[in-house]
Formats: C-alpha cells, sequence, structure tokens
C-alpha cells in the first residue's frame, strides 16, 4: 500500500511540471526536498497554496483543522483524491465543504473504505463522484454497509447516486433505527423497490425521517381517498409530501372552484390522479379554461378522466385540439372522435391516424400541427 501511495506521488511530482491544473505540485517538490518536518504549519496558507480554496473558503475551513501541524496526512489525502481521478477543482469542493477529509487516514479509513466498494460493484470513477457527494460520509467505514443495503434498493449505482445528490441524509441516518423501519412500513403499504425509489426521487428526505412521519403522511393519502395496496397509492404519497391537512382542504375546494365540480366528482378525480393535488392553480386554472370554454367538455367527464390535466396545454393538449377541429371543419374527419382518447394516444399514433392520411389534402397541416407543439399556435391551420 506504502509503495501504491508513493507511485501517486511520483506520479503527480512528475507531470505537475507540465501543468499547472493541479495546484499543489509545488508543496510536493518542497516537502521532497525538506529532510526534516518544518518548524510550523500555516493551516490557511496551505488550503490556499495547496489545496485550492479561496481566502474566505481558507480562513472557514482552518478553524475545523487547527490542529494539524503537519502536511504529511494531508499530502496523503491530496494524493489520494488524485489517485481517484478528482480534478484540482474538484479537490477544492471537497476540502471546502468538508475540511476534516484532509485528517483521514489513507491506508487506514479511505483505501479499505474504497475496496469495499469496488466489491459492491462500485467503479472508481463512482466512487470519485461519491466522495464529492458525501465527503464527511465517506471518511466513515460504515459508509460500505450502508450501500450494500442501498443498491438493491435503488437498483443501480447510478440511481442511488442521483438520489444522495439530493440527500446525502441517506448516508448519515441510522439503518435500523430509520431507514429499514421506513421501507418495511412503504412496503406493508403495497410500494415495491421501484416504487419507493421513485418516490425518494420527490419526497427525498422520505427513508431519512422519522418513521411517525412516514406513518403521517400515508394517512393523509388515504385521507384523500386512495388506499394503501392501490396503483395510485405512490403517487397520492408524492402528492401530500408536502401538504398539511388544512393545505389538502384547501386544495380540494379550489378545484371545485375551478372545475365546476361537486364533491362527489372532486373525490373521483383525485382518486384516479392525486397528483393533481401537487399541480399549480395558474396551470389548473388555464387547463380547465380551455377543457370547458373552448372544447366544450362537461365537468363530469373531466372528473371521470383526470388524466387530462396531466398533459402540457401548450405543447399537446392546444395543437391537437385545433387539429380536430380544422379536419372538422374540412370535413376530412367523418365522425366525431373522443377528445380523451386523442390526446392521450402517443405522438406516433396521432401523426398517424390525424395528420400523414390527410397529406395531399393538407399539405401544410405537419408542418402547422409541429409549429403548435413549439408553442408557435397559429391563428388558423393553412388549407390549399
Amino acid at each position: 500500500m506504502l509503495r501504491l501511495r508513493n507511485s501517486i506521488l511520483s506520479h503527480l511530482l512528475s507531470t505537475s511540471a507540465a501543468s499547472t491544473v493541479w495546484p499543489f505540485h509545488r508543496h510536493f517538490s518542497a516537502a521532497a526536498a525538506a529532510v526534516s518536518p518544518r518548524p510550523s504549519f500555516a493551516v490557511e496558507k496551505y488550503l490556499i497554496d495547496t489545496c485550492g480554496l479561496t481566502r474566505a473558503q481558507a480562513l472557514k475551513a482552518a478553524t475545523k483543522i487547527s490542529h494539524v501541524n503537519c502536511p504529511s496526512k494531508p499530502d496523503a489525502v491530496l494524493a489520494f483524491l488524485a489517485g481517484l481521478g478528482l480534478s484540482s477543482a474538484d479537490v477544492a469542493a471537497v476540502v471546502a465543504r468538508d475540511p476534516k477529509f484532509l485528517c483521514a487516514g489513507v491506508e487506514r479509513t479511505l483505501d479499505p473504505v474504497v475496496l469495499g466498494l469496488n466489491g459492491l460493484g462500485i467503479s472508481r470513477s463512482e466512487v470519485a463522484r461519491l466522495v464529492s457527494l458525501a465527503p464527511d460520509r465517506f471518511r466513515n467505514r460504515c459508509i460500505v454497509s450502508k450501500l450494500q443495503y442501498y443498491l438493491p434498493l435503488f437498483g443501480s449505482t447510478e440511481r442511488l447516486l442521483r438520489a444522495l445528490n439530493h440527500s446525502s441524509n441517506l448516508l448519515s441516518s441510522s439503518l435500523e433505527k430509520v431507514v429499514k423501519p421506513n421501507v418495511a412500513f412503504l412496503q406493508e403499504c403495497g410500494l415495491g423497490a421501484c416504487d419507493i425509489a421513485s418516490l425518494c426521487g420527490c419526497a427525498r428526505w422520505i427513508l431519512a425521517t422519522k418513521p411517525e412521519h412516514v406513518r403521517a403522511m400515508a394517512m393523509r393519502a388515504e385521507a384523500v381517498g386512495v388506499p394503501r395496496g392501490s396503483g395510485a397509492f405512490r403517487q397520492a404519497m408524492q402528492a401530500v409530501a408536502f401538504l398539511s391537512e388544512k393545505e389538502i382542504a384547501i386544495k380540494v375546494e379550489q378545484l371545485k372552484n375551478m372545475l365546476k365540480w361537486s364533491d362527489a366528482e372532486v373525490g373521483i378525480a383525485v382518486r384516479k390522479a392525486p397528483m393533481m393535488l401537487a399541480r399549480s392553480n395558474d396551470t389548473l386554472q388555464r387547463k380547465s379554461e380551455f377543457f370547458i370554454s373552448e372544447v366544450g367538455l362537461e365537468p363530469a367527464y373531466i372528473a371521470r378522466r383526470p388524466a387530462l390535466l396531466s398533459y402540457s396545454l401548450e405543447g399537446r393538449i392546444k395543437p391537437r385540439y385545433y387539429v380536430l377541429k380544422f379536419l372538422k371543419v374540412k370535413g376530412l374527419l367523418h365522425q366525431d372522435r373522443d377528445y380523451y382518447n386523442t390526446v392521450m394516444i402517443s405522438e406516433k399514433f396521432f401523426l398517424a391516424r390525424f395528420i400523414c392520411p390527410h397529406k395531399q389534402a393538407a399539405p401544410h397541416l405537419a408542418e402547422d400541427y409541429a409549429a403548435a407543439c413549439r408553442g408557435e399556435m397559429r391563428t388558423r391551420f393553412r388549407f390549399t
């Protein structure tokens, strides 16, 4: 291991003369020439000159490692980071975020962590990303056992790293007291590993929070009419994650007013598409006005098909409606089409059914539809 460390240091020394990217090569050269340790060690200067921190960052960081009186351990840590492939900017970010990382033991802690993570199938570049995301947790050997638990849950290292990018609390929370009880409860609610990972993408704190908070969240989801074990329960959990009971009640009233729904109709709609509770009032209001005033849909029709409210008004709803309107006016649509079905079908099938068959009769239809989907809504589609 010592031979490997010396090899990394030698590599840094040999390449530093040809590049100014790595800022601490001057210190390594000076250290190599010194026979005995310096009588004093200026921490702040080291952080600026060797680690690449700004003066403000160095002043703040120096207070956390003021006990360091020689550069040997920090030098070894910097060589370790260089060996992982971190750039000078990445190294500066790691040190600024967690100055105590410079005090970690390379052979006792950092190298064994890397070996353990490699054993889990985590690559060198992924290890480097992990260091950047959570340096304070990386210098604790228990990170290996935690990632061993999380990897099957999230399904891949990439998904796990994305989750950690938003919430590194996953690595600081107790597996036995917090995370595992939360996962077990969510599984009791009918959520699988993919559902839980997806839920973490929205409510990033959910696995790391107190179990009683997760249970309260599930109760709010049930209160809007979505039972545990149903296919929409994950969406309901996601929708109420940041809403209190009072806020949910206010949102339901707003939906009733905007969409002219009765109590029964709003209940049907929320059970089928609970995520509408999390959508902005402005977006819902504009869609409501378009569906009811322009398209002529009945409120009850929308309540039974609330997925209509999940699509983009400018990018999908309006363009497809104007295509249907154009075809009907020009006598090219020989029977009424259910509006919901025309919105729900994929782009490929919509083009095949409503655009491509009319290339000769309406040569500009495809062009105008594409423009409308980009937000360039024309007053009417051309017909020549």
